[in-house]
């Protein structure tokens, strides 16, 4: 089984700590990059004619700021050049901001039945301080037209002033608008980005203070139903998404748009970041790639450490020596004896305590060789 994501990499306005390949200005070029879009997934499909697929992701960007008919192209193209298993998982980013009744119809209708709304934060000031075009009341607005739907929310920790008690306002707002998967992201201060001045003037929170954001909000959400199934995601029993389940588990997935990274036998490459460049290279039949690496056997091995044990799977020591031909515990023992203190070992399963998830960098690089 494999996955598509989709890249769509128009918006209305850039938000302050946005480093995606997602372009507001560039938006008059949608409908010839859709065209270019479903050129490159017939394309992919002659390449990886055997590939079934079982969860499409439609990310960007803002996928919902473009007219919902180049979405429904998109996912109609794939459904005409792969092979679709009937109940998969399709996923679409929704801005609260850029939706109406219609826009989620047209959705429906192409078999989207996963939504996963960008909100952020639940406090407005926060919203327009991060540059976000929508309020709280637009995403309450949003999940009453997707009622009955499988909604999922993204959450923001680390803004500036940011308390314990407001992100936990954020996670009931999220609640009270029907969600049953919470995604809980630490904002990144990246190079380049307006918010990367404000972490270097020291006007956000503290890594010690994020983490502790973090700890309370795992607690927070496990008392309103929803577990933790990876470092950044929690979810009602049910609502995992069968599409993330499938990056932690290193499965393969094949990326199409621009700056779409994927994996497939064996081999992970990413396109351009730049649209002209990607449309320029799909018109001329050439590849839009800009890097292409074949995964050694070493490097496959911390690949699946390293994203097993972000999981609360864990990793499964049995399978991986299987899948390796190797011997876990002799080929680590060294690793283990220095880290043991911040994992749980129950039969064949490896964990990492939930007191050290958000410090699970240091435990995790301890794996890699050389």
């Amino acid at each position: 089984m494999a996955g598509i994501y989709v890249h769509v990499p128009f918006c209305k306005q850039k938000c302050t700590y946005c480093d995606f390949a997602s372009f507001p200005r560039e938006i008059s070029k949608a409908e010839s990059y859709f065209a270019c879009l479903y050129r490159e997934i017939e394309g992919r499909s002659k390449q990886y004619p055997d590939k079934i697929i079982d969860t499409i992701y439609i990310g960007g960007g803002t996928p919902s700021v473009v007219d919902a008919k180049f979405i429904a192209g998109a996912i109609r193209q794939i459904k005409k050049c792969f092979t679709v298993k009937k109940d998969a998982e399709i996923t679409i980013e929704l801005n609260p901001g850029t939706v109406d009744e219609q826009k989620i119809k047209q959705y429906k209708q192409v078999g989207v039945n996963r939504f996963s709304v960008g909100l952020q934060t639940g406090y407005d000031d926060q919203l327009k301080r991060l540059n976000r075009i929508h309020t709280a009341k637009d995403f309450l607005t949003c999940c009453n037209l997707l009622k009955g739907e499988n909604v999922s929310a993204d959450i923001l920790i680390g803004i500036h002033g940011q308390t314990l008690e407001q992100v936990q306002k954020s996670i009931d707002l999220a609640i009270a608008g029907g969600v049953s998967h919470i995604s809980v992201y630490a904002l990144t201060p990246e190079v380049g980005t307006p918010i990367y001045t404000d972490y270097l003037n020291g006007e956000l929170p503290s890594d010690d203070e994020i983490a502790d954001l973090y700890d309370g909000v795992r607690e927070y959400l496990k008392q309103k139903g929803f577990f933790r199934y990876e470092v950044s995601n929690f979810a009602k029993t049910g609502f995992e998404s069968k599409h993330n389940l499938n990056y932690w588990r290193r499965g393969e997935y094949i990326g199409v748009g621009v700056s779409a990274s994927s994996f497939a036998d064996d081999r992970r490459f990413t396109n351009t970041f730049n649209i002209d460049e990607y449309m320029n290279a799909v018109i001329f039949n050439k590849s839009p790639e800009i890097s292409s690496d074949v995964i050694e056997k070493e490097d496959a091995k911390f690949e699946k450490i390293m994203l097993a044990l972000r999981t609360a799977e864990g990793l499964n020591v049995k399978e991986f020596n299987k899948l390796f031909d190797a011997d876990f515990d002799s080929e680590y023992k060294s690793v283990l004896d220095k880290k043991m203190r911040f994992m749980d070992r129950n039969g064949d399963v490896l964990k990492i305590k939930d007191d050290y998830l958000y410090v699970q960098n240091d435990i995790i690089l301890a794996f890699m060789k050389g």
